[in-house]
């Protein structure tokens, strides 16, 4: 995308909303009504990333997935097949299962009722006391409605919802040959933000705010991103439209691109742990002895992008074929609609979940992920570790300069004085698209209002 100029811009007027200078309100983000209204309108109603499939890879595994009010097990009931159900028991509503592992049978700690991994109710303790009057059916766990894509798996409460792959288009198609289904966590944090959960997922939806919260990955650049309403969800990319991804791009702007992205690279491994990899790093570390000076920054590009894969083959990590087109089309980042952001790369993934903690608008659960392919037999099963303190020691230099915006947003957003957000029209299309679909669910509370309308 090429920004236009002030003179061949369309009218505001005849441009989509996410392309216009819009006012939206801080409804969404602190008031407790809002949060609320939430848990009715917006979460039982959406797709949304439960767990990744390699969480219950054996039959019997399974993952208790919890959003507000809502536990549900996700479950692997086959080779081939995964089930959710809600939580609770038939007889008093009890909770089955806490957090993650791997059951025969669900059995309820209370009275000793159980169900088999299909819902089906196998057991209840002295039944003959009602006499016959226990329908199996409805004694059954309730069931919730299950899919899979890209390796993760997602439910949805709505039992007549539109099925996942049309929920998730465009980005489904855009990120698919990615195969983001054939890699594995490399590392799992999460911790809990005194900020609305928006406000965190915002901060990884944009590229805008690169030169004031992350100066340091300027050195070379401080290139515009663009940013696109894709349907219910949103994504951005660097302007440059070039790289393998990750912090490839950031290279952009040297003057000697070997130099460049050995900077970068090393840079990005050191300050985030993400959005590249061990590979990729050590044959950026030989690009200046591989290539000669004046090497023309495409085929510097090139030359890491072919050794790396060629490093990669040799411990049995192969490469997705993808159109350098495509990649460039793809972007660096995707908004998930609601609550999840994808950093993709050829062979690397970093990954964002934020979900209300409980109704208080001030709090959310955050959790930040990062995906790698591995040689088969290779993947590591890392825990998803509770990291409360923000320091370089459990989140790296980069990370903690996102998490520091998050109290900081949150509060100013209460003042008398914060008269609404103004997203830039071209560099935060998809957060303005965010809340344009948000608003939709929630019977068009919080919709963007066009800056001349807001200012009438």
């Amino acid at each position: 995308m090429t920004a236009m100029t002030e003179t061949s811009r369309a009218p505001s007027a005849d441009r989509p909303l996410a392309e216009r200078p819009v006012v939206i309100g801080n409804e969404a983000y602190t008031s407790a009504t809002y949060a609320r209204e939430e848990a009715d309108k917006l979460w039982p109603r959406v797709w949304q990333v439960a767990c990744r499939a390699e969480e219950i890879e054996k039959v019997g595994d399974y993952v208790t997935y919890e959003i507000l009010d809502e536990s549900i097990i996700v479950t692997r009931v086959a080779p081939d097949r995964i089930a959710a159900y809600y939580n609770a028991c038939q007889h008093r509503g009890r909770k089955l299962t806490e957090g993650c592992g791997h059951a025969k049978r669900f059995v309820c700690k209370f009275h000793a009722w159980s169900w088999d991994l299909e819902g089906r109710n196998v057991g209840v303790v002295r039944e003959e006391a009602w006499e016959g009057k226990l329908c199996k059916d409805d004694i059954a766990l309730k069931k919730v409605k299950v899919d899979t894509w890209g390796g993760w798996v997602f439910i949805n409460m709505d039992p007549d919802c539109q099925p996942l792959r049309e929920y998730l288009e465009p980005a489904a198609t855009m990120l698919d040959p990615f195969e983001l289904q054939e890699m594995r966590y490399r590392w799992r944090q999460w911790l809990y933000f005194p900020c609305n959960w928006k406000v965190a997922i915002e901060a990884f939806n944009e590229g805008y705010h690169v030169l004031g919260t992350h100066p340091q990955l300027t050195k070379y650049s401080a290139k515009a991103t663009w940013s696109e309403a894709r349907g219910i969800h949103g994504n951005f990319g660097s302007a440059a439209r070039e790289g393998v991804g990750g912090a490839s791009s950031g290279a952009s702007g040297a003057a000697d691109m070997r130099e460049g992205l050995k900077h970068s690279l090393n840079q990005i491994w050191e300050e985030v742990n993400a959005t590249t990899t061990q590979t990729m790093v050590d044959v950026a570390n030989r690009l200046e002895v591989e290539l000669p000076e004046g090497t023309p920054a495409p085929q510097v590009q090139m030359h890491l992008m072919k050794r790396t894969i060629e490093e990669d083959a040799k411990r049995g990590v192969i490469w997705p074929q993808i159109d350098p087109a495509h990649m460039a089309a793809a972007g660096n980042d995707w908004h998930i609609f609601p609550n999840s952001v994808i950093l993709q790369g050829p062979t690397f993934a970093l990954c964002y979940r934020a979900r209300p903690n409980g109704y208080d608008p001030d709090s959310c659960i955050f959790e930040v992920y990062t995906l790698e392919r591995f040689p088969e037999g290779q993947e590591p099963k890392p825990e998803n570790l509770y990291r409360p303190d923000i320091d370089e020691a459990n989140w790296r230099k980069v990370l903690c300069q996102d998490f520091s915006n998050m109290g900081a947003v949150q509060r100013g957003m209460k003042s008398r004085g914060f008269t609404g957000m103004r997203p830039s029209p071209e560099e935060e299309r998809a957060i303005t698209n965010f809340h344009r679909v948000l608003s939709e669910y929630m019977d068009g509370k919080g919709v963007p209002v066009p800056m001349e309308q807001a200012k009438a």
